[in-house]
């Protein structure tokens, strides 16, 4: 029997017509565990104000909002909410990565152009929200009509590449180290199993960053 897969990935079940990959139950089984965790540590902040895990609560949800705020150049709640996730998710999934067995998901193209299409999609709702829909659209005109063309492949070249860059980095340190592991064994690529998560963190954080860039500048151009 032939082995179906998405983007290289192998599909484990299906539920009705949709099919289900490794990428995305591990994928679900990163983002249940972020959700246990982020229960704890809001148990630790109600009921423990003082302790390290309320300490760590309270740094995990002030970083995303002063990224935020550095970025824009005010607070904006929900956009902390939304960067903070995939900031999150990414470096979770490249923990994850770092278990026997279990590849992560953000070495598969689909996930990175999942994430990639959820910003796409955002900035323009974000704007329209803002600005209202005609000012929004305006925008792509403002310095002539024929720019039209090129303002969209704009915003579809950034989305593309928010997630061939993420897909990229994330696959070459996974295979690198999954090679290395089959040639000399398991302890010797220790360190670069080091590298490989300082890499996926750093791309968590440009995923962040570039997302608070791109629906930032449609919060902006209300305040212009």
């Amino acid at each position: 029997m032939t082995e179906i897969s998405v983007f290289g990935d192998p599909v484990v079940l299906w539920l009705g017509q949709l099919p289900v990959t490794r990428a995305t139950l591990t994928a679900l089984a990163v983002s249940g565990t972020l959700v246990l965790v982020a229960g704890i540590l809001r148990h630790a902040i109600l009921r423990r104000p003082g302790s390290l895990l309320a300490i760590i609560a309270e740094l995990a949800v002030e970083w995303p909002e002063q990224l935020v705020a550095d970025i824009v150049g005010h607070p904006v709640p929900s956009l902390a909410v939304f960067s903070g996730t995939f900031f999150y998710f990414l470096a979770a999934c490249s923990v994850a990565g770092q278990l026997p067995g279990v590849r992560t998901p953000t070495s598969n193209l689909a996930v990175t152009s999942a994430l990639a299409v959820l910003v796409f999609v955002t900035v323009p709702v974000v704007g329209i929200r803002s600005q209202g829909l005609g000012r929004y659209l305006r925008h792509y005109i403002s310095v002539s009509p024929f720019m039209l063309p090129l303002e969209l492949m704009s915003e579809l070249s950034r989305t593309f590449a928010l997630s061939v860059r993420l897909f990229g980095n994330m696959l070459s340190g996974y295979l690198i180290v999954a090679l290395i592991v089959a040639l000399v064994g398991v302890f010797v690529p220790t360190p670069l199993m080091a590298l490989d998560l300082l890499i996926g963190f750093l791309q968590a954080y440009i995923f962040a960053v570039l997302s608070t860039v791109y629906i930032g500048a449609a919060l902006r151009a209300r305040e212009e």
